[in-house]
């Protein structure tokens, strides 16, 4: 007789205390483990640590704000359009309810951080590639963190399964089904030490932009792979022949390959 993992833990951290999720913890908890490590490859390459402090605030804002958005505009801009309110973390029909940070998309959280990276070299004229290339390695271990979230609040289901492993989040029904949270997790997790090692190898440092092109690729690789496995999120993507995830994916992996590509034609004379 097959046993299945029965999940059914409650999203707030202490009954009657609605501000205190694990999902909010957990995006915390990869924010510090994140920059620890960009703190730590700051220092291994001598530059100024308070300048990383400033980098972090761009980047974050930049990646919580277009998670945001980029869920709205790629899933749900009609309900949205009816109901602006919830843009922010709050319901207020039929009651006030503070919902947290539910519905984002790391699409858009992706060209959240590009654009808050943006700006931060718009203001402190640093170089770009170079930073992509170490915020990447930090970028893919919170991916990881975030999909634990996912995982706690029984959310980004996976389709029906058999296996061992299988998961019932008894919040949702009583399917046995694919913990595909769980597989990105650990795929994002799996990516950021990749990252780390080469970087400290030292192999690529002189193809800027490199690092970031391979985490790009792997980072929506996995992700296109591990869709396969999910339940479709919104309605509309019963009739997608590759649902919205996968459909998103797509040019960023292919810009990941362009930028690889780019990095070592272009640096490659320089050596």
């Amino acid at each position: 007789m097959i046993s299945y993992i029965l999940w059914d833990i409650d999203p707030q951290l202490f009954d009657g205390f609605e501000f205190l999720r694990w999902y909010g913890l957990c995006w915390a908890v990869g924010m510090i483990l994140g920059y620890q490590i960009t703190l730590r490859i700051y220092k291994a390459e001598g530059i100024p640590t308070l300048e990383l402090d400033k980098l972090t605030t761009y980047v974050m804002i930049g990646a919580i704000i277009g998670a945001r958005f980029g869920h709205i505009l790629f899933y749900d801009p009609v309900y949205y359009l009816n109901n602006p309110i919830e843009v922010l973390p709050i319901r207020i029909n039929p009651t006030f309810q503070f919902t947290g940070l539910a519905g984002l998309a790391s699409h858009g959280g992706i060209l959240g951080a590009l654009i808050g990276l943006y700006l931060y070299n718009r203001k402190f004229e640093k170089d770009y590639l170079w930073m992509l290339d170490r915020l990447v390695i930090g970028g893919a271990l919170l991916g990881g963190f975030i999909r634990i979230g996912n995982l706690i609040n029984s959310e980004i289901i996976g389709i029906p399964s058999q296996l061992p492993w299988a998961f019932v989040f008894s919040r949702i029904d009583q399917t046995p089904r694919h913990p595909t949270q769980l597989y990105e997790a650990l795929f994002y997790l799996i990516i950021s030490l990749t990252l780390f090692l080469i970087w400290r190898s030292r192999k690529v440092s002189n193809y800027k932009g490199f690092l970031f092109g391979l985490g790009i690729f792997l980072i929506f690789l996995q992700r296109f792979l591990v869709e396969f496995l999910k339940e479709n999120q919104v309605e509309f993507e019963e009739q997608l022949m590759l649902n919205m995830g996968q459909t998103l994916s797509i040019p960023l992996i292919l810009t990941g390959i362009f930028i690889m590509n780019w990095s070592i034609n272009k640096f490659a004379n320089k050596q």
